[in-house]
């Protein structure tokens, strides 16, 4: 197998594109199962008895009493709403970690340190690997026994490996190994011995962008709130609770949520294949306008050229688009990824039966 290392201009670079096969890695991810090295997320550990109630107060996400075991999606907002960071939690044997983006790690462990003050609470990296096994047959009895576990952890929840690190279900079909690093080549090979493919992150990618799952600095900007992309609910539907107490931004999530909606939307758009690919961050246009940015941009096995783009609230499905920059691609949104339309808020719902004469 040849690795094919990701763009060195890209939010992957240092890790594996694809192994020869791209489209194939991503048939297997639908059909078997694979393992992607995403080693080079960054992993912080945090530790001390008062991280969790510590943590709830400058996160967006309810973990001040999150149980052994727990696997939440966590934000830390600006004053204005804005996301500046996302991350996993796992919660495990008193160890809370923390796992990112690459080049969010060294930022987000600075800004966990500044916000201790007087919290009996320690922040710092740990020497963990993520490994992500992803497709239908992760369950496999060779494929547990080559874990060293009988079965694996409900979606949302994790247990401790046998020789360190833990096992983590994110959703059906995507699992994640969190190991220590000087093992990743140990947990490779025995993963390749029990039937599981190799494949590259261009696979979990192509997955993740069809899925619409939201990537942090890649589908969002400076400008993106939580409620533009998805990240609002609690523990297991999001990264943002909104029945927990104060925390910085909180005023721009409750009020877009009682009173109003968000002014951008998340959705998948389809690329004209025939030229060349646009690039993350390159304008939508509709009409020569610009409505929007790119995300994702990413070549799928089943759907071909597709991008994730953050739109103005309410552009139709059957809109003509195209893409900006260097290169000028038609697009259409697909119509399936569209957000379901939000409900009149409680607020927003007060504010027209005052107007009315209601009561």
């Amino acid at each position: 197998m040849s690795a094919v290392p990701a763009p060195e201009s890209g939010p992957d670079a240092g890790a594996t594109w694809h192994y020869g096969d791209p489209f194939g890695e991503q048939r297997a991810a639908q059909n078997g199962v694979v393992v992607v090295d995403r080693s080079h997320r960054a992993t912080i550990a945090l530790t001390g008895p008062e991280r969790r109630k510590w943590l709830h107060t400058i996160s967006t996400q309810h973990v001040a009493d999150l149980p052994d075991g727990a696997v939440v999606e966590n934000l830390s907002l600006d004053a204005q709403g804005r996301v500046e960071d996302h991350w996993l939690q796992t919660q495990l044997d008193g160890v809370t970690v923390v796992d990112t983006e690459p080049w969010r790690g060294e930022a987000l462990l600075a800004y966990l340190r500044k916000m201790i003050f007087w919290a009996d609470v320690v922040a710092e990296p740990a020497d963990l690997a993520v490994l992500s096994l992803l497709g239908p047959r992760i369950g496999d009895p060779a494929v547990l026994a080559a874990i060293g576990v009988a079965a694996l952890p409900a979606v949302s929840s994790a247990s401790a490996l046998p020789d360190g690190g833990f096992v983590r279900t994110l959703r059906p079909g995507e699992v994640d190994l969190v190991v220590p690093r000087d093992t990743v080549s140990a947990w490779r090979d025995r993963l390749l011995s029990a039937g599981v493919q190799p494949a590259g992150v261009w696979a979990y990618e192509a997955q993740r962008a069809a899925a619409v799952r939201p990537r942090l600095g890649v589908d969002t900007d400076e400008r993106t709130i939580p409620h533009e992309v998805g990240w609002i609910g609690g523990p297991g539907q999001g990264a943002v609770h909104l029945d927990k107490g104060c925390y910085r931004g909180q005023e721009t999530v409750a009020r877009v949520h009682n009173l109003g909606k968000p002014p951008r939307m998340l959705v998948l758009l389809q690329l004209d294949g025939s030229a060349d690919r646009p690039a993350t961050g390159d304008p939508v246009l509709a009409g020569g306008r610009a409505i929007g940015r790119l995300g994702t941009v990413v070549d799928h096995v089943d759907h071909g050229p597709i991008a994730v783009a953050l739109l103005k609230r309410g552009v139709p499905a059957d809109t003509q688009l195209s893409t900006g920059g260097e290169t000028e691609v038609s697009a259409l949104i697909d119509p399936d990824s569209l957000p379901e339309a939000a409900g009149v808020g409680a607020g927003r719902l007060a504010v027209e039966r005052l107007r009315s004469g209601q009561r």
